[in-house]
């Protein structure tokens, strides 16, 4: 019988190295320097060990197909969250972001074409196949080391048992070099995932039955484009609070002096945010699919749970939909499963003026583009769109002014204004100076959205104007979740929200109730579709 021989000596080193390599691999590029493979993880010197103490058995074979399976996936999470982060600037979730592997593949094939979605297909594969042979191969050399003697088979046992004691007791207190990065990695991957899940199957059961399917002819008594539009960071404290209301309800009152002027009515109130102080997408979320979406986890659940969006009824309705996102500057392929048609994020819109800090264009352009590149054109179908501004969004300095709207051009006319003031390391060492900048930035965002509707002509569309979240308590001087909506259009269609609970006018009347903002879709639904008794969702 022919016995194969040891690998050499640059083999074993070649499958230590690999096997260092991916257990010491971070997950994130700023932590891609020569110090993250400075020194062994401990999870490979407790890796190693046990190697040595099974050997070429039974218990050697069951060791090297569990390490080839367990890291191999760790290891292609972490390569996924790499990915994610240096191109949507989030983590990956396994189940989360599974169903938006085709719509990122589409979104590479609409973007730079066909052949380079494939080879971005085929590399992933590619790389997952030789992580997962590497792994199985390292292993095989490993394991022919073990030493035939049983006291150092046990010896190695006992050293790879210690280790795992030592790793289990090392973070708690502070111990870097036994922590085991890689393995708390897995484990809060694999809790993300089982939350994920749980918030799935809750999520699936609040939509149950989809009522509204029974509607007839959805939407049709809209006969013009409908525009929900998001402003960014206003509450109801631009009502309650002196200090914002003295400024902000005359901005409110001038515009709805001059609307109802023109003809086109208003009817306002108040809604019940999932958020407070960040985290506007939750909202945009929670309205679309009339479900109450207060965290990330369901979030994720909601994107891969198949509910139909307000888009979505939009677009079975014969609507054009389409998402203006001037914050969004990477791939976003979520967008895909929201029910939106096209998506101008930012290097859409056509801005070439420079960014107000961390808001990329003032709002007023924002507006100018959505007229520009969707409702300007030739398609004779009605629009649907979400529009999200964001020049009421911190850190709230500069603050634009606005232009006559025909010389916005390419938005190089704001230059000047981007420059101007102190940068925000300087204003955000007075807390007044910043709520201050706060107030104008929100009566900016609201000159901007309402000198928009009054622009709109004869045939003015049906617009939703909605405040996405409250300011953080200690700016806007307001723990509630209220935000305040605006329904602004033609008589006959603003007064089909009659049964919301709105006060006629851009300003509700005091002490206004307020409704959970997840109501907002089904209300739409029910209001503008030509259905007779619907029940609830």
């Amino acid at each position: 019988m022919i016995q194969r021989r040891p690998p050499a000596l640059w083999s074993l080193l070649a499958a230590i190295l690999l096997l260092h390599a991916l257990t010491a691999l971070p997950t994130e590029m700023a932590r891609m320097t020569w110090r993250a493979w400075a020194l062994p993880a401990p999870e490979l010197l407790a890796l190693l060990l046990a190697a040595l103490a099974v050997g070429r058995s039974v218990a050697g074979t069951a060791l090297r197909v569990l390490v080839t399976v367990v890291l191999g996936a760790v290891t292609v999470l972490k390569v996924a969250d790499l990915a994610m982060m240096e191109s949507l600037g989030r983590r990956f979730n396994p189940v989360g972001d599974l169903p938006l592997l085709d719509a990122s593949v589409r979104l590479i094939a609409g973007s730079l074409g066909k052949p380079a979605a494939v080879a971005a297909v085929l590399g992933a594969i590619v790389l997952i196949v030789l992580i997962f042979v590497g792994l199985w191969w390292a292993m095989g050399r490993v394991l022919w080391q073990a030493p035939h003697s049983l006291w150092r088979r046990r010896s190695a046992l006992a050293g790879a048992v210690a280790l795992v004691v030592a790793m289990i007791a090392a973070p708690p207190r502070g111990v870097e070099a036994l922590t085991p990065a890689t393995s708390t990695y897995a484990i809060q991957r694999a809790q993300l995932a089982a939350r994920t899940l749980t918030e799935l199957r809750r999520f699936r059961a609040d939509v149950g039955h989809e009522a509204l399917a029974a509607l007839d002819d959805p939407l049709g008594l809209i006969d013009r484009d409908v525009l929900v539009i998001f402003l960014e960071s206003y509450g109801r404290t631009s009502f309650d609070t002196d200090f914002f209301a003295d400024l902000h309800l005359q901005t409110l009152a001038r515009a709805e002096d001059q609307l109802t002027a023109q003809g086109v009515a208003t009817a306002s109130g108040f809604l019940t945010s999932p958020t407070h102080g960040g985290q506007s997408w939750l909202a945009h979320a929670t309205l679309a699919n009339g479900l109450r979406i207060d965290d990330q986890t369901r979030y994720q659940a909601a994107i891969v749970s198949g509910r139909k969006t307000l888009y979505h009824h939009a677009a079975d309705a014969g609507f054009r939909t389409a998402a203006v996102m001037p914050a969004i500057v990477r791939p976003w392929p979520e967008a895909l499963t929201m029910g939106f048609q096209r998506i101008l994020a930012f290097p859409d819109l056509g801005y070439e003026g420079l960014p107000f800090n961390w808001v990329t264009m003032p709002d007023q352009f924002t507006l100018a583009a959505t007229d520009r590149l969707l409702r300007q054109g030739d398609d004779p179908r009605r629009l649907f769109a979400q529009i999200a501004l964001i020049s009421s969004h911190a850190p709230w300095t500069p603050v634009p002014r606005m232009l006559p709207w025909e010389d916005l051009g390419d938005g190089t006319k704001f230059n000047a204004m981007s420059q101007e003031g102190d940068p925000p390391n300087v204003v955000w060492r007075d807390r007044d100076r910043v709520r201050a900048q706060y107030r104008d930035s929100v009566d900016y965002t609201l000159q901007a959205a309402l000198d928009y509707a009054l622009r709109q002509g004869e045939e003015p569309p049906l617009i939703l104007l909605v405040g996405d979240h409250q300011a953080a308590t200690s700016i806007g001087l307001d723990e509630r979740r209220e935000v305040p909506l605006h329904v602004i259009g033609p008589p006959h269609l603003v007064a089909r929200t009659a049964a919301w609970g709105l006060t006629e006018g851009l300003i509700p009347a005091p002490g206004s109730p307020t409704r959970p903002m997840e109501d907002l879709r089904d209300l739409f639904l029910r209001n503008f579709s030509g259905a007779g008794d619907v029940p609830p969702s």
